[in-house]
């Protein structure tokens, strides 16, 4: 009861902050801690319609599944690392089937890889006069992913706007799909030292 208490009085907290009624989308960050406790809460305010959806951040197909199971309001958006060297397709899969939506954060890896200069994007991008982060979004967006890119450059955010002019081919998405790497380039929910280092945290 305690962390449904302190979840709706965060809530509240950032309703006011933000000066609104209501909120569009709240994630739960992380699938550590009593999440199950924060999400009752969510479902409270959804129900109050106060937020108009509610979701889960970086919580692979096993803990979704779980708390979708155990849930009234199920899921509607799943925040987790996708991109073309981390395509996410088992997460995708489950998801699609459950009716979740999955969103991409650090859509363009954060710079690894040498995403930017990636030879196979590259040269695709050629093909319709765009970059490669171009051609990487779109990837995403093909997949049915959403993308939210980052950036504080002006060039660079028309850049990213600049994705719906075109469609990658059949062999283009086959040629992408051979990036995948099925693994984080940043650091794994699974792995027990994360595990505790976000358990330090909380």
């Amino acid at each position: 009861m305690q962390v449904i208490k302190k979840a709706k009085a965060s809530i509240e907290a950032s309703l006011k902050k933000l000066r609104t009624d209501y909120l569009d989308l709240l994630l739960i960050h992380q699938p550590f801690g009593d999440y199950y406790g924060t999400y009752r809460a969510m479902e409270e305010f959804y129900k109050a319609g106060k937020i108009r959806a509610i979701g889960v951040s970086n919580f692979g197909p096993d803990r979704y599944l779980d708390l979708e199971h155990f849930s009234e309001i199920k899921p509607a958006v799943n925040q987790i690392e996708t991109h073309v060297f981390q395509q996410q397709k088992t997460a995708r899969e489950y998801m699609q089937k459950l009716g979740c939506q999955i969103e991409s954060w650090g859509p363009f890896a954060e710079g690894r890889n040498d995403m930017f200069t990636n030879p196979i994007l590259t040269e695709i991008g050629k093909k319709y006069n765009k970059t490669a982060a171009q051609t990487a979004l779109r990837f995403l967006l093909q997949s049915d992913v959403v993308v939210i890119p980052k950036s504080v450059h002006k060039d660079r955010m028309e850049q990213n706007f600049n994705v719906f002019d075109f469609t990658l081919s059949s062999e283009d998405m086959a040629a992408i799909e051979t990036l995948d790497k099925g693994e984080s380039l940043f650091f794994s929910h699974y792995n027990p030292k994360t595990v505790e280092w976000f358990m330090s945290i909380l």
